[in-house]
């Protein structure tokens, strides 16, 4: 699984870069800020806030990226870039998608963390 949802050469120089132990730090502080900035995306698509929605899709773009979590990362950065009208005009539910590949993001994040 972690394969799939993290690069594991991005991962990796991470903890070569700054230290597994900063790195289990970062991840830690992802999963548990992660799930409130997903919240604030879609607080901000039900208010009309399009800057507030930029804004939270750039930071879990930035953290996603860190970490090689890229197919969230794109995704991320596709709704920063697209703004809040695009994801008004889209059919389906582009915040639920991003939330279903953070569900992945997380798992194996905490698979890696654990190892």
């Amino acid at each position: 699984m972690s394969g799939e949802a993290i690069d594991l050469a991005t991962f990796r120089e991470l903890q070569e870069t700054t230290g597994a132990e900063f790195v289990t730090e970062l991840v830690d502080t992802f999963l548990e800020e992660a799930p409130g900035i997903l919240e604030e995306m879609r607080s901000a698509r039900a208010a009309g806030d399009a800057v507030r929605f930029k804004r939270a899709a750039h930071s879990l773009k930035s953290n996603a990226n860190t970490f090689g979590a890229l197919a969230f990362g794109a995704k991320a950065r596709e709704l920063e870039m697209g703004g809040l009208a695009r994801v008004l005009e889209a059919t389906g539910d582009p915040v639920s998608e991003l939330s279903a590949e953070y569900a992945r993001v997380a798992a194996a994040l905490t698979e890696l963390r654990n190892a």
